[in-house]
């Protein structure tokens, strides 16, 4: 039997709005704030129809650093997982010093979404628009799209595609065999 191919998908920038202050972008602090970005619910009906398993993968350390409640995040999450027709989540509470295994750019919340779903990761995708995400998917073995906002942090220069957002990235994931080989790429709108 075929495993599944997954596409995972970080939260803040990639399928909702984040909230840049000073070139560093913020969550939603609460659900009015919610906004899924442009192209994000025809992206992943694409990838839905494509065969792909969409499961997203989110740190919120706020929930760690007490800026923020667990129930507000779930608030946001379920929001999202609804209106974007997610198969799944996997949210990291903690902040850098508790050193989980789960927290980006540890592979954690990928590898346990890959075996509840029995995701095989060499076929899949990581996208996000920080380098933790990237670095996440590439431990965890998964091709990377970087979604690049324009931070003030160095984008990372290990992403097989860099895009400027994930309707962006939709053919080319389609496009790619499970067993092409990895190469970076650039959109030619980027």
């Amino acid at each position: 039997m075929t495993r599944s191919r997954g596409v995972f998908l970080d939260r803040d920038g990639v399928l909702n709005r984040a909230y840049v202050v000073d070139g560093v972008p913020h969550p939603p602090a609460s659900l009015i704030e919610l906004v899924i970005l442009p192209g994000v619910i025809e992206s992943c009906s694409r990838l839905r129809v494509a065969g792909f398993k969409l499961i997203m993968v989110t740190n919120q350390p706020d929930i760690a650093r007490r800026r923020q409640t667990r129930r507000v995040v779930d608030q946001i999450n379920e929001a999202i997982c609804v209106q974007v027709g997610l198969d799944d989540l996997r949210v990291c509470p903690h902040d850098s010093p508790d050193d989980c295994q789960c927290r980006k750019p540890r592979p954690g919340m990928l590898l346990d979404a890959a075996r509840g779903h029995d995701i095989d990761l060499q076929a899949s995708f990581m996208v996000g628009d920080r380098d933790r995400d990237i670095a996440a998917g590439r431990a965890a073995g998964c091709r990377t799209v970087f979604v690049d906002h324009q931070y003030t942090a160095e984008p990372p220069p290990d992403a097989d595609l860099i895009v400027n957002s994930l309707y962006d990235a939709v053919d080319w994931i389609i496009a790619t065999p499970p067993s092409a080989r990895r190469t970076r790429d650039v959109s030619p709108e980027h």
